[in-house]
């Protein structure tokens, strides 16, 4: 392997707006990457990471300014003296030179083109082949991200995949010309345990092929213990420690460092809570789901995400929903808040059956059940400050606005952020930020029963301790019921009282978490729990066998 230096950052300074928490963004921040490694970077929500990402590929967000540095791809300067390479021979670098994967792919992807033909576009721009070739090349890609039915995911559009296939498709653009300097921002926070593994060994090929380097950000110290040559803290923009993988993970010489360590959550569940008594708040039976599309032709094709899918969530408990991207969680859950129509089954909230409510029958009983998605920005409206829409659903439901106010200035005290946020956008915040404001806002509703689809799934594992720790403390003040779904088995194993495993749009195994984490009964529930990335060190090599 070549020891060619693929990139370099030297004293790089981004500042940040006026009106922001600290002066810096990025504070004289150097690096080197050379050819077949991979550096992690690691750090707290709005530590610098992704600024970090943006300012390497040329793609820096208005309001942040480079006041210093220098930063060179294969030994071509990009930026010196505050300017970068002329757009032109910016734009011919991404793609072969360099490539990212974004952190939230719905922003990443065009939501009027169909997948295969954001793919296609990359390949059109950077080679001259023909088409038949570009599609089986996209076709053998898909396929190597484990994409299922690699023909119909070219053909669909963003929104009819799910969270965890619109990653995979983002990872496939960018690797898909094999670049030199592979970006990765989060990559791997929505995919599940076993796709996950599949994209790290993925990455590791491209590099044996290529020997490209990976810039790789992350909040899951699995991950890198598994993946990472070198590891860089970074906390409030600056590099707070920096060294090889096996030092910083096992004799870290800062307390910052110690922290990020302690916080990640452990795979052996605590000891079971007793079971709540009295009806669930949420419960479901016999819930399918089948979508029906029509060709050109008018032919109806069935698929059929959810078959026959049963749970009951009661007041103060949280039932978990683990499985593979595209196993039917979130189908599931999204039947059992009617955010979908269900195609079959009874779906109760309380004593109230809404399988076949109207929407307008509907709304008034909205606040007892709430959600909270993965990407934060379906949540939040970019041309609204956050306090005004995290007060506008419990205004909705009755709350009167001085009494809202209040309730989001508590809220905001509770998820450690600032009060004189509310009067922020959501593009002033990180990507971790914007989560936990989502989470305020629906807690805000005052429901019964709150529904997180990967709720804590982009945040690192400080912030997410807290916010678990937050889920907890709200359960035992108001007895919420909380149905969580996630593809940690960490988190679930921490957070769940009861678990439900699902695959191929059917349950295979539930039961007291304690319980299906010590003797999995099922194959599938096995596997999973197999493929856990761990933070030991020892467990690295699998990756790169």
């Amino acid at each position: 392997m070549t020891d060619q230096t693929i990139l370099h950052v030297e004293g790089l300074q981004v500042a940040l707006p006026a009106d922001a928490d600290r002066p810096f963004a990025i504070e004289n921040l150097s690096l080197r990457i050379r050819a077949g490694r991979t550096l992690c970077i690691v750090g707290e929500s709005g530590s610098g990471k992704s600024v970090l990402a943006t300012t390497v590929m040329g793609l820096l967000a208005k309001g942040l300014e480079i006041r210093a540095g220098r930063i060179a791809l294969a030994g071509e300067t990009l930026l010196a003296d505050g300017r970068y390479l002329p757009q032109p021979r910016l734009r011919a670098l991404r793609g072969t030179g360099m490539a990212m994967v974004f952190q939230e792919p719905m922003t990443a992807l065009n939501p009027v083109h169909t997948c295969g033909e954001q793919v296609d576009e990359l390949l059109r721009t950077h080679t001259g082949w023909p088409a038949a070739k570009r599609r089986a090349h996209i076709l053998a890609i898909f396929e190597r991200v484990r994409l299922p039915e690699p023909a119909r995911i070219y053909a669909s559009y963003p929104h009819q995949l799910s969270g965890g296939q619109r990653q995979r498709i983002v990872i496939a653009m960018a690797i898909v010309l094999k670049p030199r300097l592979l970006i990765c921002d989060e990559p791997t926070t929505a995919l599940d345990v076993t796709t996950q593994a599949e994209i790290l060994k993925l990455i590791a090929e491209l590099q044996a092929e290529q020997g490209s380097a990976v810039l790789f950000i992350t909040h899951d110290m699995g991950v890198v213990a598994e993946i990472a040559d070198e590891v860089m803290v970074m906390h409030r923009g600056q590099v707070v420690e920096q060294g090889p993988c096996e030092q910083v993970l096992l004799q870290p010489r800062e307390a910052y460092t110690r922290m990020l360590l302690d916080a990640v959550p452990g795979m052996t569940p605590p000891a079971p809570r007793a079971p709540a008594g009295g009806p669930p708040m949420l419960a479901g039976r016999g819930v399918s789901k089948t979508y029906v599309r029509r060709d050109w032709l008018g032919r109806a094709r069935h698929n059929t995400a959810l078959h026959d899918a049963a749970v009951a969530v009661h007041r103060g408990e949280t039932v978990g929903i683990v499985g593979e991207s595209g196993s039917g969680k979130s189908t599931l859950a999204r039947c059992m808040i009617r955010l979908i129509d269900p195609s079959a089954g009874i779906i109760q909230w309380g004593d109230t059956e809404v399988q076949d409510l109207s929407e307008g029958r509907l709304r008034p009983l909205r606040s007892r059940v709430q959600v909270v998605f993965q990407d934060p920005n379906r949540s939040l409206n970019p041309r609204r400050r956050v306090g005004s829409s995290m007060v506008e659903g419990a205004i909705n439901f009755g709350m009167d606005a001085r009494q809202a106010s209040q309730t989001a200035e508590q809220l905001m005290d509770r998820i450690q952020l600032p009060r004189q946020a509310l009067e922020r956008y959501p593009h002033q915040f990180s990507g971790g930020q914007r989560q936990r404001l989502a989470i305020a806002r629906a807690i805000a509703c005052q429901p019964q029963v709150l529904v997180a689809d990967e709720a804590v799934s982009a945040l690192d594992v400080s912030v997410q301790a807290q916010i678990l720790d937050l889920l907890r403390s709200i359960q035992a003040e108001l007895g919420l019921g909380l149905l969580f779904i996630t593809h940690d088995l960490r988190v679930a194993a921490q957070l769940c009282d009861r678990v439900i495993v699902m695959h191929q749009g059917r349950i295979v195994e539930e039961g007291l978490t304690s319980e299906v984490f010590a003797r999995p009964a099922h194959p599938y529930t096995r596997k999973l729990l197999a493929a856990a990335p761990s933070a030991e060190l020892g467990h690295r090599h699998a990756i790169s066998q």
